[in-house]
């Protein structure tokens, strides 16, 4: 009798725990990710040959205490490593676990590797070497407390790597994961479908199973075939009669026919998934066809099997616009063409999950790698039908009243971009935006009163609502979550893509970036603002101030002003106000950008101009800037530089998005200046519904006969 170890991925240790009491293991006992057991060699064997849900198993060699660093040593250098692998043999080791002594994995592992080739150094005067791709002997070792396990992997490859699957198309899903996944399905050898098999993985270990194949029967070698302590003796009648096994179940399989089914969308992902069964010797039992999930139909009309699958699911929220409409359309369809069936679907999100619109019988937590996934087995009944009701169905109905009126105004406006929803309904809190064929869904923080889990179903809800009102396709959908922001960090960058989009506003064309930044590029609500812009320009020489993207100065430029110069600290947002004005034509001498801090540029400005438009941030800390500037406090110390550099007859367009912004009209008199509130006349019909996303002002120089201050 000996001591032994089998890995597995968490949420399998039950499972396995049962599959080795089956080869002859005794005193099986549970762990965290393994299964510890004893047994004979055969048995060891017979685990490496047959378990479809062990990573690896190994031969425990001793265990000793340990303190330090020295006791790590002095244990492995006292193991008879001679009598597992000579000298002239390749090894490698496998150090887990921490102590007072080493946290770190690669240390331990040193210091086992410096004993062993110590003791064959001081034995033989020859030192084995190291082969951590393919060696001849791995050994395991772990540290726990003050505890030290040494083991000899007897796998080799681990033991999911059956030997059928092309690991240059390597799928997500590991091969004894799969296996798991058949297990806790319930299913036996009735009918399967998966519907999205990807590489076939599923459908390959059902097969397997169904025609008694050995899952390691197609591997080139295990561990233990290098180990000088091997008993070709008992492993050969092991090997021969998993053989003969196998091939007399593939022949009671084959009166079987028309078992097993795979659909994929991707005919490239087919053809992989038809080479991994055929590696498998399984490839005449599953009949694989290009088929989309959106269009899910039962393969056998009339009756009834398994349908197990592991869908794709986003690890990100951002992601699962694309597959809402996945999952509701998969729900849908295992309700009306799936009657009377037994379903497992495996996701590493929950949400995704309920959006299938099933209760499940039976729920397991699993891991794949090291993500954490759900497991749920559903029946579906034999009366089943398909909701009749709208996810979210009073957002819904808000969403396609509003686009009703919406899309035929912005057609009418000559506009690409505009919102078309905006936290109409209060359990909606968010604000939808068009952008061609593309939605914007800026998600506001959900009040602490609303528990987590209830705000993300109702997020998942709208975007469901979302896609199927308006017809966007889910990949086109881009979900960003909104807080109050301060300074720059409106101008967050979140990903990496830099995919630029054209949209038309009136008669300007720009690009726009969905994905990358909390904000798009283009300011919605300054439409009315810029095209006025565009109207007043002729002629002029413009200044655009903290430009962002540049979007005024194409209006400006495109309206004839006759100079513009477009001022931003960002390098990244004044390359774009260029591209902006390249995409426009508008690539002439007299359009200049200036890279600088906007304050500190102004004071040091000595041009002058007819037309200013300045849009500044309501707070801003940003480390460029030489102190922190609000909009509220520093106002007037702003318009004292700008008179300073507007002409005569100039005007000053002044817009702020700070909510309770209070213009000082004593101040502006002082400086001998006049505003004109023009915020309702800026304000455009899509942000009807939120009259202070922005304020906005004319500013002249006070007429001399009139001292009055206009105010609005």
């Amino acid at each position: 009798m000996a001591d032994f170890f089998a890995t597995c991925p968490k949420g399998l240790e039950s499972i396995l725990a049962a599959e080795l009491s089956r080869f002859g293991a005794s005193d099986v006992r549970e762990t965290v990710a393994g299964v510890a057991f004893s047994g004979e060699l055969e048995v060891a064997y017979r685990a490496c040959l047959w378990s479809r849900f062990a990573s690896r198993i190994a031969l425990e060699l001793t265990s000793f205490s340990a303190d330090t660093d020295l006791d790590l040593y002095l244990g492995c250098f006292n193991v008879q490593w001679e009598t597992h692998f000579s000298v002239d043999q390749s090894f490698a080791v496998d150090f887990s676990g921490t102590s007072k002594a080493i946290n770190n994995t690669q240390y331990g592992a040193l210091k086992v590797k410096d004993a062993i080739v110590d003791r064959f150094t001081k034995r033989s005067g020859i030192r084995p070497s190291v082969d951590k791709k393919i060696p001849d002997a791995r050994v395991m070792v772990h540290w726990k407390k003050d505890t030290v396990t040494v083991s000899l992997d007897l796998s080799g490859p681990a033991l999911h790597q059956r030997g059928y699957r092309d690991e240059t198309g390597e799928a997500p899903l590991k091969e004894n994961l799969a296996a798991a996944v058949l297990a806790r399905s319930g299913w036996q050898n009735e009918p399967l479908l998966d519907p999205m098999c990807g590489s076939g993985t599923l459908l390959i270990e059902a097969a397997m199973q169904l025609c008694d194949m050995a899952p390691g029967l197609l591997r080139r070698r295990f561990g233990f075939e290098s180990w000088l302590q091997h008993q070709p003796e008992v492993w050969q009648p092991i090997i021969a009669e998993a053989s003969v096994r196998a091939k007399r179940g593939h022949k009671e399989a084959l009166l079987q026919p028309d078992r097993f089914v795979g659909f994929d969308v991707d005919s490239r992902v087919l053809q992989r998934a038809k080479a991994n069964a055929n590696r498998a010797g399984v490839g005449d039992l599953i009949r694989f066809e290009q088929s989309d999930v959106m269009q899910l139909h039962n393969p056998w009309p009339g009756s009834k099997g398994f349908l197990v699958s592991n869908p794709p699911y986003g690890e990100r929220l951002g992601e699962f616009p694309e597959l809402l409409k996945l999952y509701q359309s998969l729900g849908s369809a295992l309700r009306t063409e799936f009657q009377g069936w037994r379903v497992t679907i495996l996701s590493a999100s929950p949400e995704l999950l309920s959006c299938l619109r099933l209760r499940a019988e039976k729920q397991y937590r699993l891991f794949n790698g090291a993500l954490e996934c759900q497991l749920r087995n559903y029946q579906i009944a034999d009366n089943s039908v398909a909701s009749q009701k709208t996810v979210a169905e009073d957002f819904a109905n808000r969403l396609r009243k509003n686009i009703k009126t919406l899309d035929k105004w912005a057609q009418q406006e000559g506009l690409d971009a505009y919102r078309i929803y905006d936290a109409d309904l209060p359990d909606y809190n968010v604000a939808i935006d068009r952008y061609t064929n593309h939605l914007i869904i800026q998600e506001y923080a959900p009040p602490k009163t609303i528990p987590e889990h209830v705000a993300r179903q109702r997020i998942l809800d709208l975007m469901q609502a979302a896609i199927e009102v308006t017809g966007v396709p889910g990949k086109n959908v881009i979900l960003k979550v909104r807080e109050r922001q301060k300074g720059e960090s409106q101008y967050q960058k979140l990903n990496a893509e830099g995919q630029l989009l054209e949209v038309k506003e009136y008669n300007a064309k720009f690009l726009v970036n969905l994905r990358d930044y909390l904000d798009t590029g283009l300011f919605l609500d300054h439409r009315y603002t810029r095209r006025m812009l565009g109207q007043l320009a002729k002629g002029k020489d413009f200044l655009n101030l903290f430009s962002y993207t540049g979007t005024a100065t194409v209006h400006a430029a495109l309206g004839g002003a006759r100079t513009t110069t477009t001022v931003d600290m960002s390098r990244t947002y004044l390359n774009w106000a260029r591209d902006n004005m390249r995409h426009n034509g508008l690539t002439s001498w007299q359009h200049k950008f200036e890279q600088a801090d906007c304050l500190d540029w102004l004071r040091h400005c000595e041009q002058t101009f007819d037309l200013i438009f300045i849009d500044p941030p309501t707070f801003s800390n940003s480390k460029r800037m030489d102190d922190t500037f609000d909009v509220q406090r520093d106002h007037i110390d702003v318009m004292a530089m700008l008179k300073k550099i507007l002409n005569p007859d100039g005007l000053i367009v002044f817009s702020n998005n700070k909510r309770q912004f209070k213009m000082d009209f004593n101040g502006l008199a002082e400086l001998g200046l006049v505003a004109e509130n023009i915020s309702a006349k800026t304000l455009p019909k899509d942000f009807a519904r939120n009259p202070h996303i922005h304020n906005s002002w004319l500013i002249r120089h006070a007429p001399k006969t009139d001292v009055s201050q206009e105010q609005a």
